[in-house]
């Protein structure tokens, strides 16, 4: 063959190849997502973390500048946060408090979490089935009404405006106000109040996990300590945990992220005694519109929660790693709790006694109460729930049934969680899709390593981010793709499906490789193409995943607080955020009849989930 001839044959070798790639939908597919979580997710940081460095016109006057210097290079708002007199206050005491926060909610539930699920898993506790249950009931409840749950019982009158349900109680046996305050003030507002609160949310995280790492472990291997004459307390220290703690590692991490993070616990019993956390500065630079130590303050989290990440990965990866799962066939034989199994049991009814029927019992005594404090029968009304408007009592507005900031909130919300559920359903289906079929590859790394992203940005830094970006509207190269969408139903939509993009795609992922690859192959050799497989083959395999994917997105979204506060309008209000909204303007029993209704809401699609899908089903939406 001539060298021309071979030239030609290469060069037409090369263009079959690259239409090959370039016509093939996968690819096509695989390329958008790309584009599209680089645009919603690493552009949004970039964009970020550069308006940091711009200067903007309010603090001209701070660096004496002129107008032609607004959105130059500056290191102001760095040093302001970083060496400053002022970095005591906005970064180093509200940081220290997260991390305490962090670290506290962490332990605790850690170790509550643990314990629950080895008594589930390994012991022979009784009434399994209802455990099983209720242990995970607390976590759908939002942390923000456990917040107020939790002022209902132990406020003071000196620092809440009115005693809470001990307070009355202390006063009504003759205590003085002095003792009372001194009693209750330390476990009502601040950290212990917010650390016990928090662990009383977030211990599911390490119960789901830890039981699922307990019931893939044979007990045949604590059956041979036993054997070899090793106590209880050493096979569950030199066996049993060192086969749970990468999933015990795991949860730390999902809890400490979380924790750090979060706003709405931090505003109900932080903000009262001015203890302020990082999440808690950042709304208020937020609201104040001081952008860029708001940005700066959310980069610090950010890095917080990515290096979390990492020494978690570190200490997973250089432990010793154990074969648990083999060909035999593995079994659970439950340990004896002997003459402590009645006194456990009793112990954890009166724990989901406290854990889940008291807060919800409390909120809806406190609905009930025309003025707080006061628990006499003369006192108890149905006003806040359907009054239709007195002057006198919280401003002449009508009870929530009756009043049509209720109903827009309520129709808000359904509408938010419904169009979010779909199309955040239909994103993370395909996401997933392509981090199963492209396990091991690069682009299935790379799209992996994308929708990754927003779980490690605080839900605060999210809104505020997102917020910033699509305030004003988007061009490129001069041509306006989207318009500012400040105010819309459709930047909540935007946010909350991308916020929510690592549970969808994980979910979906984790559908999408139950499905054998042989099934598109055989179609494939039968001559059907790429779109006729997905809607005749992956899309009917996959309709469970769709249902559930949907519903733990539905129910994330429905008690979401902290993602959306600083995107709401009163147009676009939510009932969270009506919720906030009474709690602040202190109206507390209307705060507590919409929080009330969201969590029926939130209770009636979980029981749905239970009716019609499976266990495995309720706990992935609890989780």
């Amino acid at each position: 063959m001539k060298p021309n001839e071979q030239s030609y044959s290469k060069s037409k070798r090369l263009k079959n190849q690259i239409w090959s790639v370039v016509s093939n939908p996968y690819n096509i597919i695989v390329l958008v997502a790309i584009i599209l979580l680089t645009y919603l997710i690493v552009f949004p940081l970039v964009d970020m973390l550069s308006t940091t460095f711009k200067l903007s016109q309010r603090d001209l006057r701070a660096v004496g500048g002129t107008a032609a210097d607004v959105g130059k290079f500056t290191l102001f708002y760095w040093q302001r946060l970083l060496a400053s007199e002022l970095s005591m206050s906005l970064l180093i005491k509200p940081l220290l408090n997260s991390l305490l926060i962090g670290f506290g909610v962490s332990v605790c539930a850690i170790m509550l979490g643990s314990v629950l699920a080895w008594l589930m898993v390994r012991s022979d506790l009784p009434f399994k089935p209802f455990f099983s249950l209720a242990v995970i009931i607390p976590y759908m409840i939002p942390s923000w009404v456990k917040s107020q749950a939790w002022l209902s019982m132990f406020k003071t009158p000196r620092v809440g405006g009115a005693p809470g349900f001990v307070a009355s109680m202390m006063t009504s046996m003759g205590v003085t106000n002095e003792v009372i305050e001194t009693v209750l003030s330390p476990i009502a507002y601040g950290p212990i109040a917010i650390i016990l609160v928090l662990s009383l949310h977030y211990y599911a995280y390490t119960y789901l996990l830890v039981s699922a790492a307990l019931n893939s472990v044979n007990s045949e291997l604590e059956e041979m300590g036993e054997i070899q004459g090793a106590s209880k307390s050493l096979i569950l220290r030199k066996i049993t945990l060192p086969l749970v703690l990468p999933a015990m590692l795991s949860a730390v991490i999902l809890t400490f992220s979380k924790a750090i993070g979060t706003f709405g616990v931090i505003n109900y019993l932080g903000s009262p005694v001015s203890f302020r956390t990082l999440s808690s500065e950042l709304y208020s630079n937020s609201k104040s519109q001081n952008t860029q130590t708001a940005f700066a303050m959310a980069i610090l989290m950010i890095c917080i929660a990515s290096l979390s990440v990492f020494i978690n990965q570190k200490l997973i990866g250089t432990r010793k790693s154990y074969a648990t799962v083999g060909g035999k066939g593995g079994r659970s034989t439950p340990i004896g709790l002997g003459v402590w199994r009645p006194f456990i049991t009793a112990l954890l009814f009166v724990f989901f006694i406290i854990g889940i029927i008291m807060p919800v019992v409390i909120l809806i005594i406190e609905s009930c109460m025309l003025k707080e404090g006061t628990y006499s029968l003369a006192n108890f009304t149905l006003y806040y729930w359907i009054g239709e408007g007195d002057p006198n009592i919280m401003e002449g507005v009508p009870g929530i049934f009756k009043n049509s900031n209720f109903k827009l909130s309520l129709i808000n919300s359904l509408k938010l969680t419904f169009i979010n559920g779909i199309f955040g359903t239909i994103f993370g289906q395909m996401l997933g899709y392509i981090c199963a079929k492209g396990r091991g590859k690069f682009h299935g790394k790379l799209v992996e390593q994308l929708v990754f992203i927003p779980y490690l940005i605080p839900s605060v830094a999210f809104g505020g981010i997102f917020l910033s970006m699509f305030s004003k509207p988007q061009t490129i190269f001069g041509v306006q793709l989207i318009p500012a969408l400040y105010g819309t139903f459709a930047l909540l939509t935007l946010t909350s499906v991308v916020k929510h993009l690592p549970f969808a795609s994980r979910a979906g992922t984790s559908n999408m490789l139950q499905i054998s690859g042989e099934l598109e192959e055989a179609a494939s050799i039968e001559g059907a193409g790429f779109f006729k497989r997905f809607i005749s083959i992956v899309l009917p395999l996959s309709k469970g995943g769709f249902i559930s994917g949907f519903m733990l997105i539905f129910v994330s979204i429905m008690k979401e607080l902290d993602l959306i506060i600083l995107l709401m309008t009163p147009s676009t209000s939510t009932l969270p955020y009506l919720a906030f909204q009474y709690q602040n303007q202190n109206c507390p029993q209307a705060s507590n009849c919409v929080a009330i209704v969201m969590f029926s809401i939130v209770f009636l699609v979980y029981a749905l989930a239970n009716i019609f899908g499976d266990a495995d089903l309720a706990k992935s939406m609890a989780g």
